[in-house]
């Protein structure tokens, strides 16, 4: 296919070539023939193969997934406007305002890479992990372990099995109010997010399958889930007590959850700890 009519792959181009490898968590050092991202970079921060993105760049895969339109959006950290056009050039429907988003901003992908030596993670509006921190990982158990649907503060919360990967957290208020927080979040979410099928399948199956999220969602309480002290028992540290704060993105529906522990704390001396080996080699955690 000729670069004229190639339009994906001409555009998938330009927006790795763009892409600073320090916005995503990547170290600038050594030669470097890409302007910008290479194409195994690329890749492994969106969960491709590199042959697939090779063939999506060449023009000889024209209609990808919208899940990998999706991540590739992410990763090269698209505007809005740029995320509707790769959906389009890749002959998909740009999101509906009607559903909820995975689209992180880049000014919201930038910070992370930049505080990647902090637990961090981001949420959409039904609490689906979607992106997060190397520390995060090291802390909490890394979520690349854990198939995508099973990525989810609610069904992970109400649906068992636990998920085995995390680490156990104990909030210092008690799983109840955690609960009610979500349930009361995933109400709000509703009413925002009428056309979402994603969204309804969670609270169904929620509904179905767990006496107490259905117990919580009859008796409609509405709200925010905005911060705990939680304890985590991280099987190579031990108990780490730390401040769990939720921050709001206006404008993008999504949670940035953040753990932190005063300076000079046994919990603070833990997560330096951990920091070592996070920070060594880990960027390709930051999706």
């Amino acid at each position: 296919m000729s670069d004229e009519s190639n339009l994906l792959g001409l555009a998938l181009r330009r927006w790795r070539d763009r892409l600073d490898p320090a916005d995503v968590g990547l170290p600038r050092g050594g030669a470097r023939r890409a302007a910008g991202l290479r194409r195994e970079e690329l890749a492994g921060l969106a969960g491709l193969s590199v042959d697939y993105l090779v063939r999506l760049e060449q023009g000889r895969a024209t209609r990808p997934s919208e899940q990998v339109v999706a991540a590739l959006a992410r990763t090269l950290q698209l505007a809005a406007a740029e995320r509707d056009h790769l959906y389009r050039l890749a002959r998909l429907p740009p999101p509906s305002s009607g559903r909820v988003s995975s689209h992180i901003p880049p000014g919201v992908q930038r910070l992370l890479a930049r505080l990647g030596d902090q637990p961090l993670a981001v949420f959409g509006a039904d609490w689906s992990l979607l992106t997060w921190t190397p520390l995060w990982s090291a802390l909490l158990g890394d979520p690349a372990q854990i198939p995508r649907h099973r990525r989810n503060l609610v069904r992970d919360t109400f649906l068992p099995p636990r998920t085995p990967e995390h680490s156990p957290v104990r909030p210092e208020s008690g799983d109840g109010m955690l609960e009610e927080a979500l349930v009361a979040d995933l109400r709000t979410a509703e009413v925002a997010y009428p056309d979402d099928p994603g969204l309804r399948e969670l609270i169904g199956e929620c509904r179905a399958r767990s006496p107490r999220f259905a117990e919580l969602w009859a008796q409609g309480a509405v709200g925010l889930h905005l911060g705990d002290r939680k304890t985590i028992s991280h099987p190579l540290v031990g108990d780490v007590t730390l401040d769990c704060d939720v921050l709001t993105v206006p404008g993008a529906d999504l949670r940035i959850v953040a753990y932190t522990a005063p300076a000079g704390s046994p919990s603070a001396e833990k997560l330096d700890f951990l920091r070592v080996g996070a920070v060594t080699g880990s960027a390709d955690h930051l999706l």
